[in-house]
């Protein structure tokens, strides 16, 4: 017998996972919940599904036994508290809080009901980030000394996203600080190397746009700032740059990227290559045809994977099947089921992603003090936690 896997949330970015999930040899059984019940409806016909409920409290009461939340940002920790409260194991989309407070009740949580939380941190399985991690973990870049990162998405390529979740009043939560959002860009650095940030010192962009999301009064946090750059202190003597931008001139292919240093080897990124430098012994490759996601797969029968991927450890019953996000759909969804089948905590577990976001909110205050020198707090390194 397998799992019973509740989907809070049935809007667009949900439907890149309900079919996974529902084609999980672990999983026996998969239900919607949606306040909007006939979106959700109409997901359950598209892919088979029987149960249909109208909210997370309902879904919190029924007998599945994980819980994965893909609703508005803000609503994401009160709601991951309250189903793993109610004894579900929780996997939720970024960010995993939006406060220091949310976040620190967040990990005494699962502390407390020793269940599993995971982060649908998408950037962790990206190619880049596979080949960064195999590398140092070899040797290969040797001690750490910088990395800079960034995720790009103008605010005019995410209205109708706001629009269709938020409904009239979008723009107040629309307006969020850049630096809440900064997993995708600190995960892929601090996933490769282990370590985590401890300071941090950064500047706002004041925006100025007609659409006035960004102002005071005019979001849920008078938050003016579009772009936020950040400058941090990493606890292995390195230093990283992260830019939050939601107000740029950027339509690319991907909105996601990162270059790491160390003292032995060095991989640079951009949307079109990812170079590979090493000094002793002399190395320098450009490895993008081996980290390029192929929609038609790489000849193993996995759609939109890279050769950086280990689709070895996949199901079979996902061949074929749609991926996303540079092949990290599969994984995100196979590692939940295996962490909630299991109890072991996954590589995206709650302590992770405190670690990957708690410089973010520590950066918008610095952004707000003119970019005073912050420490960030830990919240623990929590057990290990590893992929399947």
């Amino acid at each position: 017998m397998g799992i019973k896997v509740g989907i809070c949330g049935a809007g667009h970015f949900a439907a890149n996972f309900i079919g996974l999930y529902k084609a999980h040899p672990q999983v026996e059984e998969v239900v919607l919940a949606d306040l909007a019940v006939d979106r959700a409806r109409a997901a359950a016909d598209q892919h088979g599904i029987r149960r249909v409920m109208g909210s997370l409290d309902e879904l919190c009461r029924s007998d599945v036994d994980a819980i994965a939340i893909f609703t508005q940002r803000h609503l994401h920790a009160p709601q991951a508290i309250q189903a793993l409260n109610a004894g579900k194991h929780v996997l939720c989309a970024v960010p995993p809080a939006l406060s220091m407070d949310d976040l620190a009740t967040l990990v005494q949580t699962v502390e407390r009901t020793g269940l599993v939380y995971m982060l649908n941190e998408t950037s962790y399985y990206y190619p880049a980030a596979c080949y960064a991690r195999e590398r140092f973990q070899k040797g290969d870049m040797g001690r750490f000394v910088y990395a800079e990162a960034q995720y790009l998405h103008d605010m005019s390529q995410m209205y109708g996203s706001f629009q269709h979740s938020g409904g009239a009043n979008w723009k107040r939560v629309a307006g969020f600080p850049p630096m809440f959002y900064c997993t995708h860009s600190v995960s892929l650095v601090l996933s490769v190397t282990g370590a985590r940030a401890t300071h941090v010192s950064c500047l706002g962009y004041v925006d100025n746009h007609e659409d006035h999301i960004f102002r005071v009064g005019a979001n849920e946090w008078d938050n003016v700032f579009s772009n936020e750059s950040a400058l941090m202190r990493t606890s292995d003597g390195g230093s990283l740059r992260i830019n939050e931008f939601r107000r740029v001139g950027w339509d690319a292919h991907n909105m996601t990227t990162m270059s790491l240093y160390g003292t032995g080897g060095t991989l640079e990124e951009n949307p079109l290559s990812v170079c590979w430098t090493r000094l002793a012994p002399p190395e320098q490759v450009d490895v993008l045809p081996h980290l390029r996601v192929h929609a038609g797969g790489t000849g193993s029968g996995f759609l939109g994977v890279s050769a950086a991927h280990p689709v070895h450890r996949l199901p079979e019953s996902f061949k074929g099947l749609k991926n996303g996000h540079q092949g990290s759909h599969f994984f995100l969804v196979d590692d939940f089921v295996r962490a909630a089948s299991s109890g072991r905590q996954p590589p995206c577990n709650v302590w992770n992603a405190a670690r990957w976001t708690l410089p973010g909110l520590v950066a918008h205050e610095s952004a707000r003090r003119e970019g005073e020198m912050l420490r960030i707090p830990d919240l623990g390194a929590g057990p290990a936690g590893g992929a399947f």
